[in-house]
């Protein structure tokens, strides 16, 4: 994979959809989203835009900067130990009053830290 209109290629034949039906998803004609893969024209910042928006994917895998359709940036895991969100949310998932209560959360902190580990 080494062109951004490669990659485009591959999200649109990945969903399965003909050029026309992309050209019509993104409001651009079919001939353009030919000369888009085909490297004989350059696609906007906002044609680029939509296409990560519309595959979920970053603009580093759009355009080439990673494989992973993640991005090189973007992190996929809670990061436990310095989330005070994270602590708020696993703090409000347990009734204060049960017996259990400290138990459970410790557990769950546990195995979203694991999780954590598995991933980096």
């Amino acid at each position: 994979m080494n062109t951004v209109g490669e990659r485009l290629k591959t999200l649109r034949e990945g969903m399965k959809f003909s050029q026309k039906k992309m050209a019509e998803l993104l409001n651009v004609t079919q001939p353009s989203i030919n000369r888009y893969e085909h490297g004989q024209s350059v696609p906007s910042i906002e044609l680029l835009i939509k296409y990560a928006d519309y595959f979920d994917v970053s603009m580093d895998y759009i355009t080439c900067r990673c494989d992973e359709p993640q991005g090189k940036l973007y992190q996929v895991k809670p990061p436990v130990a310095d989330n005070p969100e994270l602590a708020k949310f696993v703090e409000m998932c347990f009734e204060p009053d049960s017996p259990m209560n400290e138990q459970l959360k410790q557990t769950l902190i546990q195995m979203l830290g694991t999780v954590k580990a598995r991933r980096q």
